[in-house]
Parts: structure tokens; sequence; C-alpha cells
């Protein structure tokens, strides 16, 4: 539950977090923050000009409400100072928001005439006014007040960007760790994640509960699913230290055109496509989701299922599985209902190596079995 709104994703519970390799320490050598000062006027000349960028399709911004918005523009009218603002900057000089997001954002859509102020404190003379409404001299304090921002240079290392942003991460409502990588990445890293989870048959196999996700968890289904379709050996995963540690390490990858081309995230996209078919042509609406022989009540999303499910289903043309239908469902139904090392696997420390193990080469048998006896 978010915001007293069901999510219709469980929980997983991390009972004994993986923690397999030790955490670098930093090197503050390569540390590299500037303090600088701008007015609100440059920096939203900033954000139209593309300088300056507001992590497009954040869908947190929208759990601010018309009075949090309102008093954020009065404190601005009233002069007074709003708390330091984090952006990263990249070597090609573009800035990207780390904290603030929700305050600039705010300041942009008022600008721009996305909403009238309401429930003021102070300035009631200036209820439902858009900024277009307000006198000239309210709309000049507001373009010439002075913000400080925290600067993180370009030579500082991603991995370290990363650990400052979950450091210094300041939102009433703090940001979970994709909503941070969705944040810090790239537009192509966020393109593809956008296009996976926003395809038709994605959300037909998950029925629809994750389209448009306030928490990002359609983009890190997405992502999980990639991460591990694109490892080469699931004994690999144990040298990433957490699966948050390979769900970036993947993510970069995906910006990195050196590494990876655009062939390469075409047969990606593909791939998450095909386990999505397969898996709807399987599960029907139970897709993804707790499904114990004996059950039929429809759980929530289990992105354990998802990301091991439809990565071993994404090896398989439809026509192999039609005739295997039965005795999969069958055999997983069993395995959710008796298999209690395989029931840990989905529910518990998802991110432990040996559950990830036991959750792929479950799925991994019972689909190779009843291919092979269809």
């Amino acid at each position: 539950v978010f915001y007293g709104e069901p999510t219709g994703v469980e929980i997983e519970r991390d009972d004994h977090p993986f923690d397999g390799r030790p955490a670098a320490p930093w090197d503050p050598e390569q540390i590299r923050i500037s303090t600088r000062t701008f007015s609100l006027r440059n920096v939203l000349d900033m954000i139209d000009d593309g300088d300056l960028e507001l992590a497009p399709d954040f869908q947190r911004n929208r759990v601010w409400k018309g009075r949090q918005k309102s008093r954020l523009i009065e404190s601005l009218l009233l002069q007074i100072p709003l708390p330091a603002f984090y952006f990263a900057e990249d070597r090609g000089g573009m800035f990207r928001v780390v904290d603030g997001l929700q305050r600039l954002s705010t300041v942009h859509e008022f600008v721009k005439g996305g909403f009238a102020l309401d429930e003021l404190e102070y300035l009631d003379g200036e209820r439902e006014k858009t900024f277009a409404e307000l006198d000239p001299p309210l709309r000049r304090r507001l373009h010439n007040a002075q913000i400080v921002v925290h600067v993180i240079e370009p030579s500082t290392p991603n991995r370290v960007k990363y650990d400052i942003f979950k450091r210094i991460n300041t939102g009433g409502e703090p940001l979970n760790a994709m909503e941070i990588r969705h944040c810090m990445s790239s537009a192509r890293s966020r393109n593809l994640l956008k296009r996976c989870a926003s395809a038709e048959v994605f959300h037909a196999a998950t029925g629809g509960v994750l389209r448009n996700h306030v928490r990002m968890n359609d983009r890190e289904a997405v992502l999980r699913f990639l991460a591990f379709y694109t490892l080469p050996d699931l004994q690999e995963y144990d040298s990433y230290g957490s699966l948050e540690n390979l769900l970036d390490a993947t993510t970069e990858l995906i910006d990195d055109v050196g590494q990876i081309s655009d062939a390469h995230l075409e047969s990606w996209f593909a791939a998450f496509e095909r386990g999505m078919i397969n898996a709807r042509i399987i599960f029907g609406d139970y897709a993804f989701r707790r499904w114990p022989a004996g059950n039929d009540r429809r759980s929530p999303i289990n992105r354990a299922l998802l990301e091991s499910w439809g990565v071993v289903l994404s090896a398989y043309h439809p026509d192999q599985l039609e005739r295997a239908r039965p005795r999969i469902v069958a055999e997983a139904r069993a395995a959710m209902a008796k298999n209690n090392e395989y029931i840990a696997a989905i529910s518990a420390s998802t991110a432990d190596p040996k559950r990830v193990r036991v959750r792929f080469e479950v799925a991994r048998r019972i689909i190779e079995d009843a291919v092979a006896m269809s």
C-alpha cells in the first residue's frame, strides 16, 4: 500500500539480506562536489532548453498535493530560502536533478500555468491565481529567487553518485532504489524500460496492475528481467554482491552505446515480449502470481516469479508450449504448494544467490520436462 492505495505488488521481505561482497570504500579523491548559486529564472531556462533534466516519466511527482505545491510557491514569494539542491553534471555539461526534483517540478509547472495557488497561509490575496495572474513584482520576486545547488561533477564515478543520492535523498517519502536509479540513469536505459513497461503484452501478462506504476515497480520488474536475461551464468550473480548492484550495473550497461548496440536492445525487447506472451499463454490471469494447488485466489504480482518465469519462458516459441501447458501449470502449482525451498525462494530474501538459483532452476526443470513429454 502506498498513500492508502494498493500497489498490486507483493512486498519482498529481506529476512537474510544478501551481502556477498563488502562495499568498496569511497576514495575521497574521486568525490568532486562544488557549490553554486543560481536564480530560479536561470534554472527554469535550463529546464526549457534541455540543459537540466527533470527525470521524465518520474511518477512520484503526482504525490505532491495542491496544498504542498501552493505552500512552496508561497515560500518563494515570501523570499524564504529553500533548502539546497543537488545536481549531477555529465561530461557534456548537462545537469540532472539528484535532490529537489519535486520542488523544481512544482515551480516549473506553476510558471507554465499548470496550477493556481490555493490554501495559502499568508498571501491570501493571491489565492486562485496562476503565475500569469500575479502582479509583476511578485513574478519578478519568484524569478529572481536564488537557490543554492551542490553540483556533483562528472569526474565522480557513477557508483559513488548512486551512493551520494541515497545519502542525501530528503524527500518526505524516501525514494526507493528504482526511483533513484531512474533519476540517475540516461535516456537510453529509461527509454528501453519505458518501452518494455508500456508493451501491451506486459500489461496483459500482469493484468494491467503495473501500468504507470506509482512506485516504478513496472520499470523495476522489466529491469530485473533484463538483468537476469543478460547474465551469462547465474553463478556470476554472486560477484555483484547484491541485487541492487546487478540492477545498477545493467542500467549502466544499457546506457553504454560502446558495449551494447541498438540491435542488442532490439533482441532484448523481443525476448521480453516473448516471455510475457508465453507467461500469458501458460498461466493466463495467474501469470507471475502465487497460484498454489488447491487455492485459486488471485494474489498480487510477485517480482521473483516474473523475473524467473519470464526469463525461462523467453527461450521458447509459443507453439512449443501449447501442448505442454497443462503439465507446466500442474507442476508449478504443486511447487508453490509443497516445495518449501521453492516457496522460500519466491517469498523472502529473494536476492539471496541460493534462492535466485532455486527459483530459476525449478522453473527451467518444469518447462524442460513438460516440453519433452509433450
